[in-house]
């Protein structure tokens, strides 16, 4: 007997600023970040993206990624990707990019990557803010 429907597994996910094709179809990420550093906040933020690669299923899937606020609770930003495999041999990757989000705290962020409504994988995006350092010749307040 041949399945016919298998949920796929997550191979990998990772945050990045930009994904990008070389001339033989190969994909680069630039920007893997770790966390996310700004001066201060609100904060936007032009793109984001998610780079994630499924395997070892078959079937028609709809894949759903969410950028989840340090409440646990908001969801700052969703996208979602239908895909499809016919074999488990094989692999897809799915890039989702968020456009024009808009941070409002510093704390733990979470990315949430789903396949038809189960949950795969989360994790945390920290959201640190590291004001710029005093410039040489620029005022500074004393304390006695």
């Amino acid at each position: 007997m041949n399945p016919t429907r298998i949920l796929p597994d997550l191979q990998c996910s990772l945050v990045c600023e930009e994904v990008r094709q070389e001339a033989n179809g190969n994909l680069f990420l630039i920007g893997v970040l770790n966390f996310i550093r700004v001066p201060q906040l609100p904060v936007g933020i032009a793109r984001l993206c998610i780079f994630d690669r499924w395997t070892a299923g078959i079937g028609q899937f709809k894949e759903s990624v969410r950028l989840i606020a340090p409440d646990q609770m908001t969801v700052v930003s969703k996208a979602e990707l239908k895909f499809e495999l016919r074999d488990p041999t094989h692999s897809t990757t799915g890039v989702m990019v968020f456009g024009n989000i808009k941070l409002e705290t510093a704390g733990t962020y979470y990315i949430e990557v789903l396949v038809d409504d189960v949950m795969k994988l989360r994790y945390p995006l920290p959201v640190i803010v590291t004001p710029p350092p005093a410039q040489p010749g620029a005022p500074t307040t004393a304390t006695a």
